[in-house]
């Protein structure tokens, strides 16, 4: 997954300064920088949010914990940032066709929820927003809101280009397109498939449609 982070981090120019030195055999400062997000959230899959420590990130990267503490104050936005990163990795669609964009970028939101690794990633982070604002700030402001940029883009594209009412309330869309699927997987616990995200999709743009 390092070698994911990195070509994501050369895309979007996200680079450090080397540090004034290092020790033989350790990372420069950008192989060193997607190595760690790679050890953080290779470890929440592993043991839980809870269980992840500086410490132990810094351990599974190869580098020291300065060099984690020097870029992040908490594991709360190291972990985010490195979720955000896995995100913005996601294309955002441009078909011509609402239907088909939001269809595409729903389809592959479902591939994050069938991952076990990811699932068991984002039950630990509800958990932790749930008792910890910091991280729930951090959360919503970062891997979440990526996402749901990416969705609201495309149904703002959607409304200029007629297909759906002008006034449409993006946000309010948004939250009408996830949350059954994160109700399913989160509370009711059962198969997510596509044929649930094209029931979902068709039913939310049906109701939104101009003239509905």
């Amino acid at each position: 997954m390092d070698r994911a982070i990195l070509s994501i981090m050369e895309r979007n120019r996200i680079e450090s300064p080397d540090p004034p030195s290092r020790g033989p055999g350790r990372p420069r400062s950008r192989e060193a920088h997607a190595a760690i997000l790679t050890a953080a959230i290779d470890l929440v899959r592993e043991v839980g949010y809870d269980a992840v420590t500086m410490d132990g990130i810094a351990a599974r990267a190869g580098v020291g914990k300065a060099t984690v503490y020097r870029r992040w104050a908490g594991k709360e936005q190291l972990v985010v940032e490195a979720l955000g990163l896995l995100v913005a990795a996601m294309p955002v669609p441009d078909t011509g066709d609402t239907h088909q964009d939001v269809l595409l970028l729903m389809l592959t939101h479902l591939r994050m929820y069938q991952d076990p690794a990811t699932g068991a990633l984002l039950s630990g982070l509800v958990a932790a927003m749930a008792r910890s604002e910091a991280i729930a700030h951090a959360v919503r402001s970062g891997f979440i809101a990526i996402r749901e940029r990416a969705l609201r883009g495309v149904l703002e594209r959607g409304a200029a280009r007629g297909d759906l009412p002008a006034d449409v309330d993006p946000v309010l869309a948004t939250e009408l397109l996830n949350g059954p699927l994160f109700y399913r997987y989160l509370i009711h616990g059962g198969p997510m498939d596509e044929a649930q995200v094209h029931g979902v999709v068709r039913a939310v743009l049906r109701g939104l449609a101009p003239g509905a």
